[in-house]
């Protein structure tokens, strides 16, 4: 009768035990720290990131094309006159002032 019993016994805990294990890889494949939803949430940082890394560069861009302009072959005089002219509201004598409608602004 123990023969028996120990033969049962024997007989389920392998593939108990082999079932476990094939149980406890699976979930870790799936939801450890290296597994299939681990591996998205890191792919999905990633496209976070290269869309900041984007941004950043487009940022940098519009910054150097500022600076370039600042240069001071970039900048034309008569263009620079005009303009801080038009921001501070003041005039030469003997400039001729054309006025522009509030709907017909020139900047």
């Amino acid at each position: 009768m123990i023969a028996l019993l120990r033969r049962g016994v024997g007989a389920v805990f392998a593939p108990l035990l082999f079932l476990l294990l094939t149980i406890y890889f699976g979930w870790n494949a799936l939801h450890g720290n290296l597994g299939i939803e681990a591996y998205q949430r890191q792919k999905k940082l990633q496209l976070e990131a290269q869309s900041a890394l984007s941004d950043a560069h487009k940022e940098q861009d519009i910054w150097r094309r500022r600076v370039t302009a600042l240069n001071e072959k970039a900048l034309d005089p008569d263009m620079l006159d005009e303009r801080s002219r038009m921001m501070l509201n003041s005039s030469r004598k003997g400039d001729l002032v054309i006025p522009y409608g509030e709907k017909n602004s020139l900047y």
